[in-house]
This record gives C-alpha cells, structure tokens and sequence, in this order.
C-alpha cells in the first residue's frame, strides 16, 4: 500500500510540475503593450 501512495504522490507532482509550466509559459508569451479586443460584449482594453 505504501508503494501505491508513492506513486500517487509522484504522479500528483508531477501534474503539478505540467500545469505550472504550462501557465508561466503562457504568461511569458503574451505580447507586451496595450491588447484592444471587439467581441459580442462591446470593446474591451487591457494593458499587459
């Protein structure tokens, strides 16, 4: 039983490890400056 908890934990870390990177990664790659969208709900501004 203690074997299948250490998997358990690693498996979570490692999910962890994933989900993570893969937000930093999408953090780092949005262009700097000013985004202008138009969409259904008006206009949105955001500053990045």
């Amino acid at each position: 039983m203690k074997q299948n908890q250490l998997y358990l934990l690693i498996g979570a870390l490692l999910v962890a490890v994933i989900v993570l990177g893969a937000y930093v990664w999408r953090q780092e790659s949005k262009p700097e400056g000013v985004e202008i969208r138009l969409d259904e709900s008006g206009i949105s501004v955001e500053q990045n």
